[in-house]
């Protein structure tokens, strides 16, 4: 088992950032793949971007790439997303999540969930 806890969400203005951090307990942290997702206002949970055991190989959401940066430390079980120049549209609950694999995190394959932290971007 491994839980989850997200920390950092916010209100801001549009062109601001902000840094979402996750903090893992329970399980080997550096044995999943590590990952965001977000879920905006009347909308379905959407993947944003993702990163492997070693941190090296990430993926990201179209919309999102050259904004966001996702980043881990094994050393403290932690996984960060940077959020820069960010927009209205980047409004949402973010969650933090845990699966086998990238691949299979941008595919929604997710063994754990973190229970979200909102993020409010106003124009």
């Amino acid at each position: 088992q491994v839980q989850l806890v997200e920390s950092g969400g916010g209100l801001v203005q549009a062109g601001g950032s902000l840094r979402l951090s996750c903090a893992a307990s329970g399980r080997i942290f550096n044995n999943y793949a590590m990952g965001w997702f977000r879920q905006p206002p009347g909308k379905e949970r959407e993947f944003v971007a993702t990163l492997n055991w070693s941190g090296r190989s990430t993926t990201y959401k179209d919309s999102v790439k050259g904004r966001f940066t996702i980043s881990r430390d094994n050393a403290k079980n932690t996984v960060s997303l940077q959020m820069n120049s960010l927009k209205p549209e980047d409004t949402a609950v973010y969650y933090c999540a845990a699966g086998p694999s990238p691949n299979d995190l941008a595919k929604a394959i997710v063994r754990y969930w973190g229970q979200g932290t909102q993020v409010t971007v106003s124009a």
